[in-house]
């Protein structure tokens, strides 16, 4: 994705990414998911952030059945 960004003239500056899930526990990954993102997107780790919520027991992802996640990302043009 980051390749197909650049040749259209365009470089990620930061992402804010919401993981919905009822489980596992996504706190002890947050870390590393962070780092990850950040080293795929060539960007410093501290401009991405990686947050979780359930859904209270609603939905596919409230009965266990899957996760969702919704990420945003902020673009510059370079």
């Amino acid at each position: 994705m980051r390749g197909r960004l650049r040749e259209r003239g365009f470089a990620v500056v930061n992402v804010d990414a919401t993981v919905i899930a009822q489980a596992p526990k996504l706190s002890p990954y947050r870390e590393r998911m962070e780092a990850a993102l950040a080293e795929a997107l060539q960007i410093p780790p501290d401009c991405v952030n990686v947050k979780a919520t359930t859904e209270e027991k609603l939905g596919f992802t409230g009965d266990g059945s899957g996760i969702a996640a919704h990420a945003v990302a902020l673009l510059e043009r370079i």
